[in-house]
């Protein structure tokens, strides 16, 4: 899935919610949602679905916040369990996607998150086949049309939604021909470009720990 649907499936959520949350509902809240269902899909550049997805210990960690906000609730504690709790939606959810590979609309991998607890990977449902793909997008529309209709978004956030939905379609209209548009561009660079960008590797520790490298080449 792509990491707007990801956002939008969180922001859709806690606008539906904004009712229960009262004087706490804002904007503020909804980025916190927005972002952090984002968030996991800034491991692109090491291990995807492996370096920053964390389906148990996000679940967990949003079960400690929630606890926290319970008992005692304050706009910051809010935001955390916001954030966190999306982080963990996005990566619970991606089993629910196709698996990582380069292009898999012709899978040939059965790895679709990284379940640390349990060190192996979930396989992939597939029910959205690729990153990019047309229910993908429609799923993407379906979210933000949620969050569109409830009183949580104002007209600010309203544009910006539907903006973000250019974005997406866009995407999805270009998204099998960026594999090949990377591959033409990386022919292309000069070696001395490439020497000059770190390499980035993932590591897991004896503890069973990730740890992101960056080296140069």
């Amino acid at each position: 899935m792509m990491a707007l649907t990801h956002g939008l499936a969180s922001l859709a959520l806690v606008a539906l919610a904004t009712p229960a949350l009262s004087e706490y509902a804002g904007p503020p809240l909804l980025a916190a949602a927005f972002f952090g269902g984002m968030a996991p899909d800034l491991d692109l550049v090491a291990e995807h679905r492996k370096s920053l997805h964390f389906p148990v210990g996000y679940t967990l960690l949003a079960a400690i916040f929630t606890a926290w906000a319970a008992v005692s609730p304050s706009p910051g504690v809010l935001l955390c369990t916001v954030a966190v709790g999306a982080a963990a939606l996005h990566a619970w959810s991606d089993v629910l996607a196709g698996s990582v590979e380069p292009a898999p609309w012709n899978p040939t991998s059965e790895q679709a998150v990284y379940n640390h607890a349990l060190g192996r990977w979930h396989r992939p449902r597939r029910l959205v086949r690729y990153s990019g793909a047309p229910e993908d997008g429609l799923l993407a529309v379906g979210l933000a049309a949620v969050a569109l209709l409830t009183p949580a978004t104002g007209p600010t956030a309203d544009a910006a939604l539907l903006w973000l939905l250019v974005v997406a379609g866009a995407y999805v209209l270009a998204r099998k021909r960026l594999t090949e548009l990377r591959s033409r561009l990386a022919a292309l660079t000069p070696a001395w470009v490439v020497a000059s960008f770190p390499v980035v590797s993932v590591e897991e520790t004896e503890s069973g720990a990730t740890r992101i490298a960056l080296r140069r080449r």
